[in-house]
């Protein structure tokens, strides 16, 4: 062993901590009796030295080592009980990863060495496994923060006037052939000027980014060639996914958020907070389990061996415990100022707002993010469910946070497909869902709508497959959600029939015209403007390959969709009366003739009682007023002027029809067809008179 210079150090901040003389190492552990640092080579192979924390303040180990530079790769062993019928795991056997370390050294290799207990033993867990776990482990990295930022300030995004782009750091990159072949698949990849000008050119506002702080990246045991892909499974929440850091450098990542920002775009990433890699009371023990089981997590009443499982994952972290909403809250701090991330959503956010009793919008963590003068000011948004008691929350978050909205993608795509008894519970989506959002003062940028996402089919499969098609997931097509809402038009995957083809092209296009034109914050599943397929797989977290990679050659195929996609978001960024900050009233507006909406029937009048509730009436036909005053275009002097009035005709139905167009309210003349996504080259003015519609299309006509 080396001749360290080892001093009592301090209990804060925690993690380890250079200040350009030392370093100082803090570790949490109310339960631990004794807790060793170990220090590697600079290959991570050997263990150069075993410094005991002596000094123990406030339940944190700690010591200042002088000399101890950045690069300096190190882990823990924590001693203590192994009990788990107490709920107490230590084994100081196992090198544990330190939950502060703000980089990583190696990956998992998986090996029943990783177990705290005897894998193959009959008593399982209760047994003890001796065996040295560390050539497994990853090691942790000393940092020093040196990079310099282009851009210190964030673009700031109006929330109202976001439209997000949810995407995979490596499925977006891995095949595009305008990045280089060696940094596709990474931060650098996903940086590269060509993959930042496609999303400027298709107007996007912020790319949300599926994990990418450290997670289990490892093949799953039980089915060769699956890895865990989406990365659902978070071994460490302060540092980026090493496999995607093409230079191995943490500053990888601030130099992609750089870029990004310097397009003016924003960086929302997706987060997972909820549970870990560690799994349940059979799984291995890589860092929080070893050093404080019983404190971290939620363990079973009834028996602590067990644990409370409200994720689906194995295990959950309690958060009615201080210092797991600490650590949750300085590991949120650190990507919004040290990587000057923009915003954040939370996977599963229900099981962060729990305790003994179920779920409580007051709870430590939400309390904690809605006084944080850091936190405040970043894009949060949960994921409102889990799958415990009373798991389903949507509408229930606090004020300042927006929600992913099941709902407006359940009854978009029932709505669409031609579903009986839809257009009241359409019309409520399309307008922002005001039932469950309209309260605390929240504005309708708290739903986040969407009609896809990573879990579940893309849009091309939607209008593809009647049913999902999971077999290459190796669990007998028993995965993921059987019931989609989805319709193939008459043929199960790709065809070669003309009509059904135009029938899904048409489709897509009321699905995209119907998110974009909605009240809300959009969010676009990565690659459904160029119809990306998985070829039917709706769960495709296992596939690291071509079922879930971008194949860009699609964009040429479609470009149709594409430009139909990039209009209708400058359509929604040119016209406010599609991103207001309040919700419409359906009442007249002060000083006007004019409703905010005015829903009318085919014939021109306005809806009844008896047309909202007749199960066979699936169009929507309305008016949307530019004349509320919340939405005015401002110029730079603050001059205000109202935006345009819309017509929109949305029409589910099989069948055709007629429509009567009441007269522009003057000083307007004409209405014009901005798009009608039946015909590509439709251009009509009229005064008042009907117009055609076609069947299963969204016409959206403009005052002139």
């Amino acid at each position: 062993m080396s001749q360290l210079k080892i001093l009592p150090g301090r209990p804060y901040p925690l993690g380890a901590n250079y200040d350009g003389r030392g370093t100082n190492f803090a570790l949490f552990s109310r339960n631990a009796e004794k807790v060793e640092l170990c220090l590697f080579d600079e290959k991570g192979k050997t263990e150069t030295d075993r410094i005991e924390l002596a000094e123990y303040t406030d339940d944190v180990w700690h010591c200042y080592i002088v000399g101890i530079k950045p690069g300096q790769l190190y882990g823990y062993r924590v001693y203590g009980e192994y009990n788990p019928n107490s709920g107490h795991r230590f084994n100081g056997n196992k090198l544990l990863i330190d939950p502060y370390a703000k980089a990583m050294h190696g990956k998992i290799i998986w090996s029943s060495a990783l177990f705290a207990y005897q894998l193959h033993n009959p008593e399982r867990d209760l047994s003890f496994d001796s065996r040295d776990s560390a050539k497994y482990m990853p090691k942790c990295v000393v940092i020093d923060d040196n990079y310099l930022w282009k851009n210190q300030e964030k673009p700031g995004t109006r929330r109202s006037n976001s439209i997000i782009y949810e995407v995979h750091v490596k499925g977006a990159t891995k095949t595009n052939p305008k990045v280089p072949e060696k940094i596709r698949g990474t931060f650098e990849g996903l940086a590269h000027k060509n993959m930042i000008n496609y999303f400027k050119n298709l107007g996007i506002t912020a790319i949300e980014i599926l994990p990418s702080q450290a997670f289990f990246l490892g093949s799953i045991p039980e089915r060769k060639g699956l890895y865990n892909y989406w990365g659902y499974s978070t071994a460490n929440f302060f540092t980026p996914e090493p496999a995607y850091l093409a230079s191995k450098n943490i500053n990888e990542f601030k130099a992609m958020v750089d870029a990004y920002h310097s397009a003016g775009l924003e960086v929302i990433m997706d987060v997972v907070y909820n549970h870990t890699p560690e799994g349940n009371q059979l799984g291995p023990t890589l860092s929080f389990r070893g050093i404080d089981n019983a404190y971290y997590y939620r363990l079973s009443k009834e028996n602590p061996r067990y644990y409370d499982d409200t994720t689906g994952c194995g295990n959950t972290l309690n958060f009615d415990n201080t210092r797991v909403v600490q650590m949750t809250m300085d590991s949120l701090r650190y990507w919004a100022t040290d990587m000057k991330v923009d915003g954040f959503r939370f996977d599963l956010a229900v099981s962060l707002g729990r305790n003994d009793f179920g779920f409580r919008t007051e709870s430590d963590f939400y309390d904690a993010m809605s006084q944080d003068p850091i936190l405040q000011k970043v894009k949060r948004i949960a994921e409102p469910w889990d799958i415990g008691l009373g798991g389903y929350q949507v509408g229930n978050f606090p004020p300042g946070w927006s929600e992913w909205n099941g709902k407006f993608r359940d009854t978009t795509r029932r709505f669409w497909r031609g579903d009986d008894g839809q257009i009241g519970d359409m019309a409520t989506r399309f307008t922002g869902s005001s039932e469950l959002f309209d309260k605390h003062g929240r504005r309708p940028w708290s739903t986040v709508n969407f009609i896809t996402a990573h879990d579940g089919f893309t849009m091309n499969d939607l209008v593809s497959y009647d049913v999902k098609h999971n077999e290459d997931n190796g669990e007998d097509n028993r995965d993921g959600e059987s019931n989609n809402d989805s319709y193939n038009y008459g043929a199960e995957g790709p065809t070669t029939s003309a009509k059904i083809n135009n029938i899904r092209i048409r489709q897509i296009k009321n699905f995209f015209a119907t998110l974009l034109l909605s009240q809300g914050l959009p969010m676009i599943l990565g690659g459904d403007e160029m119809r990306r397929t998985q070829d039917g797989n709706n769960n495709a977290y296992c596939q690291d390959n071509k079922i879930s990679w971008f194949n860009w050659h699609l964009l040429d195929k479609n470009k149709e969709i594409y430009d139909f996609v990039k209009k209708v978001i400058d359509i929604r960024k040119n016209h406010v009366v599609f991103r207001r900050s309040k919700f419409f009233k359906g009442q007249r507006i002060p000083g006007t003739k004019n409703k905010d909406i005015t829903w009318l029937t085919l014939a021109g009048e306005e809806m009844t009682t008896n047309d909202w509730h007749n199960p066979k009436n699936k169009t929507l036909v309305f008016k949307i007023s530019g004349e509320a005053g919340d939405n005015f275009h401002f110029d730079k002097e603050g001059n205000a002027t109202p935006d345009s009035n819309f017509f929109v005709i949305m029409n589910a139905d099989t069948r055709k029809y007629s429509c009567i167009v009441p007269p522009p309210q003057p000083p307007y003349k004409n209405w014009k067809v901005v798009f009608d996504t039946s015909d590509n080259n439709r251009e009509v003015k009229l005064r008042s008179t009907s117009i055609s519609v076609s069947p299963r299309s969204f016409i959206l006509l403009i005052a002139e």
